[in-house]
């Protein structure tokens, strides 16, 4: 077993904790434990409870739960997607178990999430609507079409992977848990706490997909230059799912970082 740190990943919206496999193997072989919680942002197996606090907020403290319940300390945490913007209201709330952060392309700023997924939020917002979608999402081609998952990859996708994803939209209590968050996601709120990152010591890491059109290059450069202690890289063709499509370069930034 390594001495390295562990690694704790985060995950997007309407994606699971799956979106790390090949990742956390890469880092199994160099002896690091990593741990890729699927968190509710609707695609998550098991419903919470009615009265869970589901706001962005809500899901850093339940981040910040997990890296207490498991005792972890000095982790590297790992966001993509609307994880990169869950990571950075977990530094605002308490960075004390966090020893590094690797960022990719993510959610910064008022951007949260980009047009045209903003659109998908407040869809998100209206259970019935949801309920409405969930027989066409059985079409992988819809799914991986260019208002599904597939302009967020470089490579394609493997339909089994999503069709986890869309799946637990069929339970009603997990629309509503979805529903909640939705109506949670407040731009401004994010806004507030990236500008706030500056007070934040711990290190960060960016490695960011240039070919990415949700999430460009100057922006993350633009969230880079907010903190005190960052690097920043970026990978060539590289889109939102990094993870999936450049596996060995996310794990070669983690064990950089640590």
């Amino acid at each position: 077993m390594s001495d390295r740190p562990p690694v704790v990943f985060l995950h997007g919206l309407l994606v699971d904790g799956g979106l790390w496999a090949a990742v956390g193997d890469l880092l199994a072989d160099q002896g690091v434990r990593s741990y890729a919680p699927t968190l509710p942002l609707g695609s998550h197996p098991t419903p919470m409870r009615p009265d869970a606090d589901l706001t962005p907020p809500g899901i850093a403290r339940l981040v910040l739960d997990y890296l207490e319940a498991l005792d972890l300390r000095d982790v590297t945490l790992v966001g993509n997607d609307t994880g990169g913007a869950i990571a950075q209201f977990v530094l605002d709330t308490d960075p004390t178990r966090i020893g590094r952060v690797v960022l990719t392309n993510c959610d910064a700023f008022d951007v949260f999430p980009p047009f045209p997924f903003s659109l998908l939020v407040r869809v998100v917002r209206h259970p019935a609507l949801v309920a409405a979608l969930v027989p066409p999402l059985r079409s992988a081609r819809l799914r991986h079409g260019p208002l599904g998952f597939g302009p967020l990859a470089s490579r394609p996708l493997d339909p089994k992977l999503t069709r986890g994803w869309v799946t637990p939209l069929a339970n009603a209590d997990i629309r509503r848990d979805a529903a909640k968050l939705a109506r949670g996601i407040d731009p401004k709120d994010l806004l507030d706490v990236s500008m706030r990152l500056g007070k934040v010591v711990t290190p960060v890491h960016f490695l960011w997909g240039d070919a990415d059109r949700f999430f460009r290059v100057e922006f993350g450069r633009r969230l880079a230059e907010v903190l005190p202690d960052t690097t920043f890289d970026t990978v060539a063709g590289g889109r939102t799912f990094l993870p999936l499509d450049h596996p060995d370069r996310v794990a070669a930034a983690i064990l950089a970082a640590a």
